[in-house]
């Protein structure tokens, strides 16, 4: 793997250039009015694709680079229960954690020489690509989080930073995310495969699904967000077409309205199943003595339970609680492809429009103190109110002010400014689409890579070796 840009285009027989371009949130409808990324499918083909369970980033994304279902991948989520260490983890970084054969390794087993570049997918952290481009803050001693990236190799850090200023975190995700960080991914990205031509470059856009979530996947604002990604992913694959690349746009899953939030913890605890420690006059999730607890990840829930003498309990429990559409058990998992060990005892999947908050405690004023945080590693489950200040609070973004200021000064700061009221999330996912033109989209500048027949995410893996002209 070269740690120096290569500005030599190999020309090995048969073999294309392949950028594939993560636009989260984008669906077949939506499509219809993106008119740049419109343009590149009427001059190759696009298609719904069928989706997984759980619809999640990090559960599609690995399907779609191995070609296998969470059963085999096991990345049932974008976190779980880590039996063996007592731990709820979410949004963990190593590549390892993904079971099966990835497309470069497929491609590598037909020609070593095989390059990729990995610009913010999912799990780049110890994955052998040659380049690797991924959110990384730097956690200083005294508690302090600044915006940083991890890179492969890693003077490659440097040369990003130069060129286009400190990877902008804070825009990434939180109440203040917005494009400037897809732009700046795009930028990386497209000054990779200037200088190094990979065979293979991922791309990974996230700000569509911001505002969908914030706003929901109707209102005025998702379709100024679609403009604004319609506009940079144009751009940026017009860019890659115009050097000699094959295209290809994929999303992991379709927005839809939300409007029923469901406490499934709550619930446990009420019950006398789901049991808490307390420091500080804080409530934590104590997941060694509970009977039951959720890691609740937008429409799906993982329940884990100590005693299988409790699933049917915990099953009838959570099967009545208002937005609840289903609970799968074993057999279940199995039809589902989510019966990896890593998935919950029981899996609880929403109605359409309802999704599963991860709060435990039944007391506002016992709330940990990284309730009110955008704290994405210490949660034991995804919190979507992290993309909002808290409407609550009329003084929010002053004292939010005030803690950058503390910050900057070198001071210890909180910025404890995100609602523990889940009422302003107006969109989710996890659950299969209510129609494929509400669910994730393919679009490919190559006709000739078109077929008959449904396409679905673990198709993707396949249609990137024939794109870059790998025999399948």
């Amino acid at each position: 793997m070269s740690d120096q840009p290569d500005l030599t285009i190999r020309a090995t027989a048969g073999r294309r250039p392949v950028v594939v371009v993560n636009v989260v949130g984008l669906t077949p409808a939506l499509l219809e009015q993106a008119p740049r990324l419109r343009a590149i499918a009427d001059g190759g083909f696009s298609a719904p694709m069928a989706g997984i369970l759980p619809a999640v980033t990090c559960s599609a994304q690995s399907t779609m680079l191995t070609g296998l279902d969470p059963t085999d991948h096991g990345i049932v989520g974008n976190g779980w229960y880590f039996r063996d260490l007592g731990e709820v983890f979410l949004w963990r970084q190593h590549n390892r954690l993904v079971q099966g054969e990835k497309v470069w390794d497929a491609a590598r087993a037909v020609d070593p020489d095989y390059t990729v570049a990995n610009v913010c997918w999912w799990y780049a952290m110890g994955a052998d690509t040659d380049w690797t481009v991924t959110p990384r803050p730097i956690y200083y001693s005294d508690g302090r989080k600044e915006p940083d990236c991890y890179t492969r190799p890693p003077q490659l850090r440097d040369e990003l930073t130069d060129q286009f200023g400190t990877f902008p975190l804070f825009t990434y995700w939180g109440p203040t995310a917005d494009l400037s960080s897809s732009r700046w991914i795009a930028q990386a990205a497209a000054h990779l495969f200037a200088s190094r031509r990979p065979d293979l470059t991922l791309v990974y856009l996230p700000h569509l699904d911001y505002d969908l979530q914030r706003h929901g996947p109707d209102g005025p604002e998702a379709m100024a967000a679609l403009a604004l990604v319609d506009e940079l992913a144009g751009e940026l694959l017009e860019g890659m077409i115009a050097r000699g690349a094959t295209v290809i746009v994929t999303s992991e899953y379709g927005i839809e309205a939300a409007d029923t939030p469901i406490d499934v913890n709550r619930a446990l605890r009420e019950a006398g199943l789901l049991e808490v420690h307390t420091q500080d006059g804080m409530e934590y999730l104590d997941p060694w003595t509970s009977r039951a607890f959720a890691v609740a990840d937008h429409q799906v829930a993982h329940l884990y339970v100590d005693d299988p003498d409790d699933r049917a309990r915990v099953a009838e429990l959570v099967a009545a609680l208002p937005g609840v559409d289903e609970v799968l058990d074993q057999a279940g998992k199995e039809a589902a492809g989510l019966a990896h060990e890593r998935a919950g005892d029981l899996v609880a999947v929403a109605e359409p429009g309802a999704w599963f908050t991860y709060y435990y405690w039944l007391d506002e004023q016992r709330r940990p103190d990284f309730a009110k945080q955008v704290e994405i590693h210490r949660k034991p489950g995804y919190d979507p109110a992290e993309l909002f200040f808290d409407p609550e609070d009329r003084f929010v973004k002053a004292r939010a002010g005030a803690a950058l200021a503390r910050k900057k000064a070198g001071m210890r700061y909180r910025m404890d400014v995100v609602p523990t009221d889940p009422a302003p999330v107006a969109g989710t996912h996890g659950r299969h689409p209510s129609a494929p033109e509400h669910g994730p989209v393919l679009v490919c500048s190559d006709p000739s890579l078109a077929r008959d027949g449904d396409w679905a995410l673990a198709d993707v893996k396949d249609l990137v070796l024939r794109a870059g002209g790998i025999p399948t």
